[in-house]
């Protein structure tokens, strides 16, 4: 008996490492495929790279995302699973309504730490680094309504020096994500298929 093909979109707003890593991880996976990236960044770094993958990339506009037309969009092509990776802007409240426990997020920190607004990228491994941490991790997690609030889905650890350069602590932590998002993506769409 045929399967039903997995569909999966991708919301990135910056360089789009991350979403290149879980489109090539899908590509060796059988049932599951990333049918199209979005971003409201028209000059992101993963546009390029979703044209060198062949994966259509949409560009759109605030006005777009707070006027339902995003929303729309999304309810047109019934993604099995929304991937926010490495984008910024909060989840209007009618697409988490629409997509009930189908929007996972990754944050570079260990969650309920080091989140919230303002809390992305650098910002998070500057604080790591000023509060002395000896450890730090990648969350991965369902998105509500705020900002890094949503139930915690996977963690992973790593051991830091304390006051290490946040250079080094997001190069740890981009290793973390490349390893382990993808994984648990998998483990989400097919439950079935494969454990961590």
């Amino acid at each position: 008996m045929k399967t039903t093909m997995k569909r999966m979109v991708i919301f990135a707003s910056g360089s789009g490492t991350n979403a290149e890593n879980i489109i090539r991880y899908f590509r060796e996976r059988e049932g599951v495929r990333v049918k199209r990236v979005y971003t409201p960044n028209p000059l992101a770094g993963v546009i390029a790279r979703c044209e060198r993958l062949g994966v259509p990339c949409t560009v759109f506009s605030r006005e777009a995302w707070k006027s339902g037309e995003i929303t729309r969009l999304l309810l047109a092509e019934n993604p099995d699973l929304i991937i926010l990776a490495g984008f910024m802007w909060l989840v209007p409240a009618e697409i988490i309504a629409a997509f009930p426990g189908r929007i996972v997020n990754i944050h570079p920190a260990l969650l309920p730490k080091y989140g919230g607004k303002g809390m992305y990228g650098d910002h998070v491994h500057k604080a790591v680094s000023e509060a002395g941490e000896t450890e730090t991790g990648i969350t991965i997690h369902y998105v509500n309504e705020r900002y890094d609030e949503g139930q915690i889905v996977f963690q992973e650890r790593i051991s830091i020096n304390p006051h290490e350069d946040p250079a080094i602590i997001a190069a740890k932590v981009h290793e973390l994500e490349y390893r382990w998002y993808p994984a648990v993506i998998e483990k989400i769409v097919l439950p079935d298929h494969r454990s961590l």
